[in-house]
């Protein structure tokens, strides 16, 4: 901290202290634009399978659950590119003797 940093009574500087607020003001912003566009998309939709299965359920909930299938794939078509990385690190930090990164 420098000498120009403000400590507010919490112990936080002051900078600290109005990215906290801010980063509450965007989750009760985005909480609430999730709220109107689940009001807005309760009307129940009928999801056509193959072999004439077929499933019924709240619009919202179809585009959510097919978000997260979506996300979960993705996740896990970039995790064997991790975790291969960072096994190449730590035999590098073998090979170099680095000292293991805490954090």
């Amino acid at each position: 901290m420098d000498a120009h940093t403000r400590i507010t009574p919490a112990g936080y500087p002051h900078e600290k202290r109005i990215m906290r607020y801010l980063m509450w003001f965007l989750r009760i912003a985005l909480f609430l634009v999730l709220l109107g566009f689940t009001v807005k998309n309760a009307e129940t939709v009928t999801v056509h399978y193959y072999f004439g299965y077929e499933w019924q359920g709240p619009l919202i909930l179809i585009i959510l659950l097919s978000f997260a299938i979506g996300l979960a794939i993705g996740v896990m078509s970039c995790l064997g590119k991790i975790l291969r990385q960072k096994r190449e690190i730590a035999i590098g930090r073998k090979k170099y003797q680095l000292p293991e990164e805490g954090g």
